[in-house]
C-alpha cells in the first residue's frame, strides 16, 4: 500500500496565498520575519511586491494590515499563533475587532503539534482569545484541503477572521469536492450511540476513534466543526438530541475552545452530557509532535476510551 500524502495546514496556507493572489489584486500578505516558517514565502516570490516583511514587531504588523484594509486591499497577517494571537491581543481586538476592520489573521504552529519548541510557542489558548472579540470569525481547518476552502472563504467574507494552521503534516481527511462554509459543520460519519465534535487535526483522531468504536459495536457519529465561531449551533443540538451524548476534541485548551462553545450552547438550547477533551489546565511541554498527541490523550485510543465514558452518562 502506497504512503499516505501529508501535508501541513500551513503548506496548503501559504499555497492558497499564492493562488488567490492571482485572482485577487488586492490581495496582500504581511509577516513578522517568519515567512520561510509561515510559508507565506510562497506568495512572495510569486507576487513579492504585495508581500510586506514588518520584521519581529508584530504588533506593528496588525497596524499596517488594518491601514491597508482601509485603503481597500485585502491584508492576511501573519505568525506564529503565540505572537499573532497572544503578543498582539490588544491590537486586534482595538484595531481590527473594535473597527470590524477587514483583515484577516493567517496564525500557523497553533497548538501543542508544534513539538520541541516548547512551552512557550505551543499556542493553545489562541481560540479561547479570538472568541471573545465580538465579530471574529474563529476558522479551524481540519486538513490542507479545508485549508485552502477556508483561505477562499476568509477572502470572500467582509470583516476580521481569525485562521488557525499546524506545523505538523496531516493526511487529507475531506474530499477533494469538499465545499466550505463559514458557521456550517459537516458531518463526516454517521452515528446514534455517541457524537465525536472535532476541529482542527482532531478530525483526523476522531475518524480513527470511530473505528475502533466500530470494532466494538458501537454507532459513533464524527463531526468536523472548523468554524467554531460563528458556531453551528443547529447542527451542535442535533447531533445532541439525536445521540444524547457528545464529546469534543480539539488541540487546544478545553477552556474557552470548542468544549467551551458547544457546552455553553447546549447548555442553553438542550442539556446534554458532554465529555471534553484538549489541554486540560496546564502548559505544554517539549517533544516530538506524534509523542505529544497520545501524551495529552489527544489520539485516537483516547478519544475512543472518553466516548464510552459519555455513553455511560446517557444511563
Amino acid at each position: 500500500m502506497a504512503d499516505v500524502v501529508k501535508t501541513a495546514t500551513r503548506e496548503a496556507y501559504g499555497k492558497a496565498l499564492a493562488e488567490f493572489g492571482a485572482i485577487y489584486d488586492n490581495l496582500v500578505v504581511l509577516d513578522a520575519d517568519l515567512a520561510a516558517a509561515t510559508k507565506t514565502g510562497t506568495f512572495k516570490k510569486a507576487f513579492p511586491e504585495r508581500h510586506f516583511d514588518c520584521g519581529i514587531a508584530e504588533n506593528n504588523m496588525i497596524c499596517v494590515a488594518t491601514g491597508m484594509s482601509l485603503c481597500g486591499k485585502i491584508p492576511f497577517a501573519s505568525s506564529f499563533a503565540m505572537f499573532a494571537a497572544g503578543r498582539s491581543f490588544e491590537h486586534i481586538r482595538n484595531s481590527i475587532g473594535y473597527p470590524h476592520n477587514n483583515v484577516k489573521i493567517g496564525a500557523t504552529h497553533a497548538g501543542i503539534t508544534v513539538g520541541e519548541d516548547g512551552a512557550t510557542h505551543q499556542c493553545c489558548e489562541d481560540i479561547a482569545l479570538m472568541r471573545t472579540i465580538p465579530g471574529m470569525v474563529v476558522i479551524n481547518p481540519a486538513d490542507a484541503i479545508e485549508s485552502r476552502a477556508a483561505v477562499k472563504a476568509a477572502i470572500e467574507y467582509v470583516g476580521p477572521v481569525y485562521l488557525r494552521f499546524g506545523r505538523m503534516a496531516v493526511p487529507n481527511v475531506l474530499p477533494e469536492d469538499y465545499e466550505f462554509k463559514i458557521g456550517k459543520a459537516v458531518k463526516l460519519r454517521d452515528g446514534n450511540d455517541v457524537s465525536i465534535l472535532a476541529t482542527g487535526i482532531e478530525v483526523e483522531q476522531a475518524l480513527i476513534a470511530r473505528d475502533i468504536l466500530a470494532a466494538e459495536g458501537i454507532s459513533a457519529a464524527v463531526v468536523n466543526i472548523s468554524t467554531i465561531k460563528p458556531l453551528d449551533e443547529e447542527a451542535v443540538v442535533e447531533e445532541a438530541r439525536r445521540c444524547g451524548t457528545i464529546v469534543t476534541c480539539e488541540e487546544h485548551t478545553i477552556i474557552g475552545g470548542l468544549g467551551s462553545a458547544v457546552t455553553e450552547c447546549l447548555s442553553e438550547k438542550l442539556p446534554t452530557p458532554v465529555l471534553r477533551i484538549g489541554i486540560n489546565d496546564e502548559f505544554g511541554r517539549s517533544g516530538p509532535a506524534k509523542e505529544l498527541i497520545p501524551y495529552y490523550h489527544l489520539d485516537g485510543e483516547s478519544i475512543a476510551k472518553k466516548a464510552k465514558e459519555a455513553i455511560a452518562l446517557k444511563k
